[in-house]
């Protein structure tokens, strides 16, 4: 099967995408709504001892849970998933807020109109996150580290904390922005970045992250090393496809979307 052992076929000449990942844009929200969009570059920031840590609660089957936090809250050791009765017990003084789906979905399709001043190829990733395809577009801005640069300035500068990671796939900038925080990535130098990475680098369903855990393979690295037909046997081809992708070996789409109402920014 060609998934077993694809070709070393040529990569797109010159692809660069810039993945941008938003780790607390959910409290964002509504920190902005509250304390205004430039909350973040204030000199009083950090906020003060005073204000609560923020937690966005939803409802999973009978019981209340943390879908999202904002840093000080993540710092308490609080976590997705988390009951809200455990956390009050925890931490009495929590600011909860029910979670709004619907309008953390607009301000992602509003960054992502916005991020049309640096490539028409924009795409929304998940809950949290954007590609960018900047091929081409970057020495408008003086060059790679000078356009990610600027873009996470202005984006704090408005009170969003964002991680970015540019690579010439979309499954190694994934992995550079979420791992690393602010990295780019040379072609070829994906399977360096991936190599100590968790499993989760990989974009992987957690079931077969956790069976490929159960056999002690715990990294990339692991995985990369491992044979393929016995992996793709026992794991499925999902696994080998993410894998390929990330390195390069085989193309993964980055489907641009429509620009609805660009956010001022």
């Amino acid at each position: 099967m060609s998934t077993l052992l694809p070709k070393e076929g040529p990569r797109k000449s010159g692809q660069r995408i810039l993945s941008l990942w938003f780790p607390y844009l959910c409290a964002e929200r509504i920190l902005r709504q509250r304390l205004g969009r430039s909350w973040r570059s204030r000199p009083s920031h950090p906020l003060p001892p005073s204000y609560p840590p923020l937690v966005i609660s939803h409802r999973d089957s009978n019981a209340q849970r943390i879908a999202a936090l904002d840093e000080r809250a993540e710092a308490l050791k609080l976590k997705r998933g988390m009951g809200i009765a455990d956390a009050r017990a925890m931490h009495p003084s929590i600011d909860v807020v029910e979670a709004d789906p619907e309008a953390d979905r607009r301000l992602l399709e509003g960054l992502a109109d916005w991020c049309d001043r640096y490539t028409p190829l924009v795409a929304i990733d998940g809950e949290d996150g954007l590609f960018l395809d900047v091929t081409g577009c970057t020495h408008l801005f003086g060059g790679e580290r000078a356009m990610q640069d600027e873009i996470l300035t202005r984006f704090f500068q408005q009170g969003f904390d964002v991680r970015a990671g540019l690579a010439s796939t979309p499954g190694a900038a994934w992995a550079a922005a979420r791992f690393h925080g602010d990295r780019i990535v040379a072609g070829g130098e994906e399977a360096a970045l991936l190599s100590p990475l968790p499993l989760s680098a990989l974009r992987i369903a957690p079931e077969t992250r956790a069976s490929l855990e159960s056999v002690g393979l715990r990294t990339a690295g692991a995985v990369m090393a491992a044979p393929r037909a016995p992996l793709a046997r026992r794991f499925g081809a999902t696994l080998l496809l993410r894998l390929d992708q990330a390195l390069g070996r085989l193309d993964e789409a980055v489907s641009p979307r429509l620009p609805v109402a660009p956010l001022s920014v």
